[in-house]
């Protein structure tokens, strides 16, 4: 069995990795108008990311996953307070208190280490996570942000082996801006997220498929539909 990514449609993905664990991340399902399955399908869960408290990430079902899967929830102190209120036990979130950017902890042999994202939240900052799996294969989700220049230093400190990258404009990178990330985080692959989702998105990837062939010849683009997956 190798490592598995599943887009979500929009932010939303799913890790599974060689030794069947299963990394949630930004899992907005119920209202999510590109998501092609139910919170209901989710069985199984170890770990969930939550990059920051805006509806298309945050949603509404995490409660509900985190009861059905008995998942570790890892957040920002003040969107821990958040899922608490909602419902979510201090006993599934990281420390019971959550963790903070540049932080990196480790559960179920899974390396999650919180980076910087630049956008807004409601509570506490935006972030990304590098996620390293059990045999150092190692995943980027930008979460929602603009380009900023010290995805360079996140490209020197990790080998990143597959990145997920918003191109949707408007509230994200656009892009131009995605495309020249590349050149700062040297991926093997991306697969481009946050994008057609609603009208006023960006509404396909040929444009950053394009960008990105043109910068970045050596990085594999996956530009894969919502539900469809690919291995690492």
């Amino acid at each position: 069995m190798s490592h598995s990514i599943k887009w979500l449609g929009h932010a939303a993905c799913q890790i599974t990795s060689e030794k069947g664990k299963v990394i949630l991340i930004d899992p907005w399902i119920t209202g999510n108008p590109s998501c092609p399955i139910k919170k209901e399908d989710i069985t199984r869960a170890d770990i969930i990311l939550i990059t920051h408290d805006h509806d298309d990430h945050l949603g509404s079902d995490v409660p509900d996953i985190v009861k059905a899967t008995g998942a570790t929830v890892l957040v920002q102190p003040e969107l821990a307070g958040k899922l608490q209120e909602a419902g979510v036990s201090a006993d599934n979130i990281i420390f019971g208190m959550g963790m903070n950017i540049g932080g990196q902890v480790e559960v179920s042999g899974i390396k999650v280490t919180m980076t910087q994202a630049f956008h807004s939240a409601g509570a506490g900052d935006p972030t990304g996570f590098i996620v390293i799996l059990e045999d150092g294969k190692t995943v980027y989700h930008a979460g929602d942000t603009g380009i900023f220049s010290s995805m360079g230093i996140l490209g020197e400190l990790y080998d990143i082996d597959l990145a997920l990258l918003p191109i949707g404009s408007v509230f994200v990178m656009d892009p131009v801006q995605a495309a020249y990330s590349l050149t700062l985080l040297k991926p093997q692959k991306v697969i481009p997220i946050h994008y057609g989702t609603f009208p006023i998105l960006v509404q396909d990837a040929e444009e950053f498929t394009e960008l990105a062939k043109q910068k970045t010849p050596g990085v594999t683009i996956e530009a894969i539909k919502p539900g469809e997956e690919i291995s690492l």
